[in-house]
């Protein structure tokens, strides 16, 4: 089990059973979009995110990322680190039908997806070593310059360049950044873009 001194939000029951058997530490829930009204909820969140620390984990679809935006501005994106799964189609067991978007949740995702999701999140804490010894960071310039942000056909392009990743396609040029940075160095990233242009 992956042990987590932060404390691990997910959206819904079904999300925290499914975690709950792959960390040791403690899950909370956002009981979906309750946290947006629920001002005791909220200012426990505060709380939590000032002594603990969050990291939050919720489904690769818009609502998992309305959620996600939500919860980082109310409690400070510095007590924040953001764990994503990646954006697979299909459908969870206990459904009828797959959600509007046809992804799998956090529910729905292999193991291994999920503790990946969770490893990556802790390797881009502030005082995590691992960042520090990479010898080139991504920058805003090299998505310029890879073409995968500000220019014409950029959309299109980062779109396939997630996918091909496997990582959620609705990614801010900021949350690009920080997953990009977290999960490649500058280097191997650049293997990644030439394997685009490959294709």
């Amino acid at each position: 089990m992956l042990k987590l001194q932060q404390v691990l939000l997910v959206e819904g029951k079904y999300d925290a059973a499914r975690v709950s058997n792959l960390v040791d530490g403690v899950v909370l829930t956002t009981d979906g979009f309750r946290v947006m009204k629920d001002r005791s909820l909220q200012t426990m969140l505060k709380q939590l995110a000032r002594t603990q620390g969050l990291m939050i984990l919720t489904d690769s679809d818009a609502a998992g990322f309305k959620i996600r935006h939500f919860v980082t501005g109310l409690v400070g994106a510095e007590h924040v680190l953001q764990a994503y799964v990646p954006a697979i189609q299909g459908k969870e067991s206990r459904k009828e039908a797959p959600g509007k978007e046809g992804l799998l949740g956090v529910e729905g995702v292999s193991d291994e997806l999920i503790l990946r999701g969770l490893q990556d999140a802790l390797a881009s804490a502030p005082d995590g070593t691992e960042k520090e010894t990479q010898a080139e960071k991504i920058s805003y310039t090299d998505l310029y310059e890879w073409g995968i942000s500000g220019t014409a056909n950029s959309a299109t392009r980062r779109r396939k360049l997630l996918q091909q990743l496997g990582l959620p396609p609705r990614l801010s040029k900021k949350e690009l950044l920080q997953v990009l940075s977290t999960l490649y160095t500058r280097e191997s990233l650049s293997r990644q873009i030439e394997l685009l242009d490959s294709e």
